[in-house]
């Protein structure tokens, strides 16, 4: 029986259009879940919408649409988006279903019965664009206008009846799972962060309103609805069917932006230690995709639009070409140029040009078959040998980056033994020896195929398709089973256009 890997992306607010942060989560998420698959593991990747709130039924307000018609029309359009990023996500939720509203319900009444709810009055600080709370000490003024420090975003003064939760009960039990789980927040900076918030005290947190009606209601209350957060969060339990039999609960990870790193990392923890129910193992906050020095975002206008980006230069490549140029974890810029240098350099004249030179001669000298390697030497077992452990480790520490990079490399080692080696001189001269030399390189073309599977997995598959392999079963399995020899093979052609 497969090992179960749950891994989720943040479920996106879908007050505007998916521009290339959203796209940047999702890839990422992805990444992870089909490199998972590689591994052997069972995986259950979850995406989805978060559909209630303040700041939806303004946007629906101002279309002059139903918020449900609104949500319903926006939703699509992320669930379209998943089609066109070719996720391989199991599920997409949103947060207006019914098995959704069931479950949000159910973990309301849990933290009730356990007396962790209390009705009082909430005043202070609200933002409608973040849907949070803040204290008089993260907002500024500026322009006669208060903003929150974190986010820039407007925040208004509030008073109104609210049911609270006991946050402030968590506080040092927060901290010690901090500290006894240090993979717990991912990145460390983020984990830092976190733990200095914690650790200047909790206040307990309003987790209701009544000034509006677009929302779940509150068990046994017509005037109150469940804050937005404390039912987005829950969208992760619905996902497993938590509160029925067989849940695949607890995520092994949740791939969030750092702008939400406070509700993830303090409050869901927090709300799952109080109803008794698994934390997540990791939640790793990535860093923002920036246009210019500024995260991308509806208020600012500088969004970029994945999908013109995708039609331009190709889905596969800029899968890649954001995996592997932004640290992940740390704030990346997407730059034009940028992009063409990395295709360029990567792609077409690394894997793609190794990938020609090696059709080239197979398709002359050897009828486009796997060729017999004789005489194998000693040396060229290391050749032979594929980095699959560096890659593990890279990928346990969820560093996208550098596992990416370690397969550039090993695709440069072998472009430096076939320029070394010079097949196509020995093939001239009929020198035996050209057949073990591209027969390493093409089993070597196959093991970068399958690592880049998580990235490029149309490519990938197309190509490992080429050279007669089961693009059903792609597993690191494979690394170490070497093509048969004499079995047919298909010129791949083309597979990655140089930019100018």
């Amino acid at each position: 029986m497969k090992k179960k890997y749950y891994i989720t992306t943040p479920i996106y607010y879908p007050s505007a259009k998916p521009h290339m942060g959203h796209a940047y989560s999702s890839i990422s998420a992805d990444f992870i879940a089909r490199y998972k698959r590689l591994e052997g593991y069972d995986v259950k990747f979850v995406t989805g919408t978060d559909e209630h709130g303040q700041k939806i039924q303004k946007s629906a307000d101002k279309r002059k649409l139903s918020p449900n018609v609104f949500c319903n029309e926006i939703s699509k359009v992320f669930l379209d988006l998943t089609k066109t990023l070719n996720l391989s996500n199991t599920d997409f939720i949103r947060t207006t279903e019914d098995r959704h509203h069931k479950t949000v319900q159910k973990l309301w009444k849990i933290l009730e019965e356990k007396k962790f709810i209390y009705l009082s009055k909430y005043s202070g600080w609200y933002s409608v664009s973040d849907e949070a709370f803040y204290t008089e000490s993260e907002i500024i003024e500026k322009d006669n206008i208060k903003l929150s420090v974190a986010s820039g975003s407007a925040v208004e003064w509030v008073e109104e009846e609210s049911y609270f939760f006991k946050l402030s009960q968590f506080q040092n039990l927060l901290i010690k799972h901090y500290e006894d789980n240090p993979e717990f927040i991912q990145p460390s900076s983020r984990r830092n962060e976190v733990m200095s918030f914690v650790k200047g005290g909790l206040n307990d947190l309003s987790i209701s309103r009544n000034s509006f009606k677009w929302g779940i209601s509150v068990p046994n209350s017509k005037d109150h609805i469940i804050y937005v957060w404390l039912d987005a969060l829950t969208n992760y339990l619905t996902a497993t069917n938590y509160f029925d039999e067989n849940s695949s609960w607890p995520a092994d990870v949740h791939i969030i932006g750092k702008d939400i790193l406070r509700f993830h990392a303090v409050y869901w923890p927090a709300f799952l230690l109080a109803a008794e129910i698994p934390l997540p193992k990791t939640i790793f906050g990535h860093g923002w995709i920036l246009s210019g020095d500024e995260k991308m975002s509806k208020s600012k206008g500088n969004i970029l639009d994945p999908i013109e980006v995708v039609n331009e230069f190709g889905l596969d490549e800029i899968r890649y070409y954001l995996m592997k140029e932004v640290m992940y974890g740390l704030d990346g810029n997407i730059n034009i140029d940028n992009l063409k240098n990395c295709i360029n350099s990567d792609l077409a004249n690394n894997i793609g040009n190794l990938s020609q030179r090696i059709f080239v001669l197979i398709n002359k000298y050897f009828s486009c078959k796997v060729p017999d390697p004789k005489p194998l030497l000693k040396d060229d077992q290391k050749f032979m040998d594929c980095p699959v452990e560096g890659l593990r480790k890279s990928m346990d520490s969820f560093e996208i980056h550098n596992y990416i990079r370690e397969v550039i490399s090993y695709s440069s080692k072998i472009n430096k033994f076939v320029n070394d080696e010079e097949p196509w001189t020995k093939a001239k001269n009929s020198d035996p020896r050209v057949g073990t030399i591209l027969y390493i390189a093409l089993n070597a073309l196959k093991n970068i195929f399958i690592l880049l599977h998580p990235v490029m997995p149309s490519k990938s598959e197309y190509y490992l398709s080429c050279l007669n392999v089961d693009t059903k079963n792609i597993s690191l399995e494979l690394i170490n089973k070497n093509l048969p020899i004499n079995v047919e093979l298909k010129m791949p052609g083309l597979m990655f256009k140089k930019y100018i």
